[in-house]
């Protein structure tokens, strides 16, 4: 932390005053001459949002993030302080965060005015100069712009009709920072209608005070497309005086995809090392939330949050963990049966419309999963015929005709060396996956095994039946009791 002085000692050290946006401008300008990354961890925005948004800050424009829910809009506001100086200089003491060169508050012209050049000087990081406020319906102007404090004027025996008295809201105490002011279709409109001054002439009005104070303020919004029918909308006035609209939007591909849950899915170090999970059930992982923004039973205006899939892979983490601590053993395998356990942070992410509603959450949520399953297996494995002319073999028979003589129950809590071994004695499973995937890891081919076992009884050639330790799988129809 930098150590106060005085503003005489600031002007000697060649400190020049800037805007913030001449602040934000000249950091961006220097990262992208110096080939360095300006805004980190946006995967898949490189080519799309990024540009804009530096277009947008040259342009010294205020910047509304429009995009569904998960698509990384309070990341990329939050992510912009890495443009701001380290340190910015302020007049110590001054709840706006007065620059000495241009205060604007009362406190701090009169007192550059009592002592000039031994003015107090503090500094402020930049971690300190982002605000955020989420708008809800019960947001008023006194916490945005402010107030009168009539404590204050007791206390100070000043009257109502000095500038003293005031309670600075959120945005002025945001002076010289960014501020981000999320959903803000849920911002009643007449609460919005108190920023256009703000936006556009920098002055604000408390309880009949006009005050001309130039507030230097980046603002971010950022809004959903639901909410502008839904929830509420942004005021016709107020859209005009945000210089830029960029629409965010969700990974394109599964590899973009991934690359988000890496990232931001809490996984600790230990249970990194201790537990594996091939790249096949990484790609299913993300088929599944691909599945459920093209699903029937998804409202897709409504969206498919990106923290889907980070939940849900702390959820297969889990499953794995609880199996490593109840087994006792040192490490442990994602299998496709651990994706039942990601059926909580399915339900609890996605909108159903009236069809989904009908069919239930949780059946809504394995059906997404089996469309991800059917997918990922079409990607390496031959397609399941629907029909076959009789005696017509394919690459599935020999499978089909094993289960005719043989069950397989695969257990939750089976250690991988147990588990893996009842998938090891199905014969004709191992050819197949040789045949199809054999330049596949050894992970992705045990992963592999299940993937056909699934997809077959999705296509109706197996059975399967579960319970809340395992899953079995026999032939169609009546069912065998033949040990395996």
């Amino acid at each position: 932390m930098k150590k106060d002085i005085t503003f005489k000692e600031l002007k000697s050290s060649g400190y020049t005053d800037k805007t913030i946006n001449e602040e934000i401008q000249q950091n961006l300008i220097a990262r992208i001459k110096a080939k360095e990354p300006v805004f980190e961890g946006l995967w898949g925005y490189e080519d799309t949002v990024v540009p804009q948004l530096k277009k947008a800050i040259l342009a010294g424009h205020h910047i509304n993030l429009l995009g569904l829910r998960g698509q990384a809009k309070t990341k990329i506001a939050r992510s912009m302080v890495n443009l701001l100086d380290e340190y910015m200089p302020i007049v110590k003491g001054s709840e706006i965060n007065d620059s000495p060169f241009h205060p604007i508050s009362k406190y701090s012209r009169d007192l550059i005015e009592e002592k000039g050049d031994l003015t107090p000087i503090s500094w402020v990081h930049r971690s300190n100069r982002f605000y955020e406020k989420l708008a809800t319906p019960d947001v008023n102007v006194a916490d945005l712009i402010g107030d009168i404090d009539p404590i204050k004027a007791a206390t100070l025996k000043l009257p109502y009709s000095d500038e003293r008295v005031l309670h600075y809201g959120m945005i002025p105490r945001a002076n010289r920072c960014i501020f981000v002011l999320n959903e803000l279709p849920d911002l009643q409109a007449r609460i919005q209608v108190s920023l256009f001054n703000i936006l556009q002439e920098g002055d604000i009005q408390i309880r009949g005070f006009q005050l001309r104070m130039p507030l230097d303020i980046q603002f971010v919004f950022t809004a959903n497309p639901e909410d502008y029918t839904n929830r509420g909308s942004i005021v016709t006035p107020l859209k005009d005086r945000i210089g830029s609209q960029i629409f965010t939007h969700y990974p394109k591909t599964i590899a973009l995809a991934k690359q988000i849950t890496e990232q931001e899915a809490k996984i600790s170090a230990e249970d990194k090392a201790q537990i594996t999970i091939s790249s096949l059930a990484k790609n299913l992982l993300e088929e599944v939330a691909f599945a459920a923004r093209d699903s029937e039973y998804v409202d897709a205006k409504s969206g498919v949050s990106a923290r889907l899939t980070i939940s849900a892979m702390e959820n297969l983490m889990a499953a794995a963990k609880l199996r490593l601590i109840e087994s006792d053993s040192e490490k442990a395998t994602i299998r496709l049966v651990d994706f039942m356990s990601i059926i909580p942070s399915i339900t609890g992410k996605i909108e159903l419309v009236y069809e989904g509603e009908q069919e239930g959450a949780d059946h809504v949520a394995k059906i997404l999963i089996d469309k991800a399953v059917m997918v990922q297996f079409e990607s390496i494995f031959p397609k399941i015929s629907k029909l076959e002319k009789e005696g017509q073999k394919n690459a599935y028979t020999d499978i089909i005709s094993w289960f005719n003589k043989s069950v397989v129950e695969l257990n939750y809590d089976d250690t991988d060396e147990a588990y893996f071994a009842k998938l090891q004695k199905i014969t004709p499973l191992n050819d197949v996956v040789e045949e199809y995937a054999s330049e596949l890891s050894k992970a992705d081919k045990n992963f592999c095994k299940e993937l056909v076992l699934w997809a077959l009884t999705i296509s109706k050639k197996l059975d399967k039946s579960d319970n809340d330790n395992a899953f079995t799988f026999d032939s169609i129809g009546i069912g065998k009791y033949y040990s395996n």
